[in-house]
């Protein structure tokens, strides 16, 4: 497995993650949640159809950063 394979999991694990997060803490609710998920959708089943799949991490890394932006309200704060 490469870095980019794993790069591509914790892009994944995120997504999901943040979502969960991001509900728990009612920054986000049921319509951003399906925004997002129709998003996620979108770039999983669309991108191979257009034969751009390779694309598929890459937008979700960018729903990862909006979902960042969303919940924290900026970026991420280290102590």
């Amino acid at each position: 497995m490469d870095s980019i394979a794993i790069a591509g999991w914790i892009a994944l694990v995120g997504f999901w993650l943040l979502l969960i997060y991001g509900w728990a803490v009612d920054e986000i609710h049921a319509p951003g949640i399906t925004a997002f998920v129709v998003l996620w959708c979108l770039a999983r089943f669309a991108l191979p159809y257009f034969g751009v799949g390779a694309l598929f991490i890459t937008c979700v890394a960018l729903l990862d950063i909006a979902l960042v932006f969303i919940i924290f309200k900026g970026d991420v704060p280290l102590p």
